[in-house]
C-alpha cells in the first residue's frame, strides 16, 4: 500500500472542536474549516515531503521516519513532531506545550483517512486518492 501521492479532502467531521481543544482562536479555524485541502505525499530517499495545500494557507514538512524535528503548525504554533510508519498508516505526534497531538493517516487504494486527537477530541478528515489522468 501505497502512502507517497495526491489526495484531496472530501469529507470532515468534529474539526472545528477539534481546533477548539487545540488551542486555535476562531478567526484561525472559520478558515480551515472553509479550507478543502490537498495533500501531497512524495518520499525519496528516506526523506518524507509532505505538502498541505488550501486557498488559505499552504504548508510543506520535510522528514525522515522515527526522527523528532521542529514543526510550525498551520496557525503559527511551534512544536516538536515525530512521524512513524505502522502498516499502511502515517502517525504523527506533535508535543505543543503543554499539550500533544497526534494525527493518524490511514492510507487505501483510494483514499487517506485522517484521525487527529488533542485532549480527549477527536476529528476525522477523510481524503480522497487523486489519480493521475493522461490523455
Amino acid at each position: 500500500m501505497s502512502i507517497t501521492g495526491k489526495f484531496e479532502m472530501i469529507k470532515s467531521e468534529n474539526f472545528d472542536d477539534y481546533l477548539k481543544a487545540a488551542g486555535v482562536n476562531i478567526a484561525k479555524r472559520a478558515a480551515a474549516a472553509a479550507a478543502k485541502p490537498t495533500i501531497e505525499i512524495t518520499e525519496e530517499d528516506g526523506v518524507y515531503t509532505l505538502k498541505t495545500m488550501s486557498i488559505f494557507k499552504n504548508t510543506t514538512i520535510s522528514f525522515k521516519l522515527g526522527e523528532e524535528f521542529d514543526e510550525e503548525t498551520a496557525d503559527g504554533r511551534q512544536c516538536k513532531t515525530t512521524i512513524l510508519k505502522d502498516g499502511n498508516k502515517l502517525i504523527q505526534n506533535q508535543k505543543i506545550d503543554p499539550d500533544e497531538a497526534t494525527t493518524i493517516r490511514e492510507f487505501s487504494d483510494d483514499e487517506m483517512k485522517a484521525t487527529f486527537t488533542t485532549k480527549d477530541v477527536t476529528a476525522t478528515r477523510v481524503y480522497k486518492r487523486v489519480r493521475n489522468s493522461f490523455y
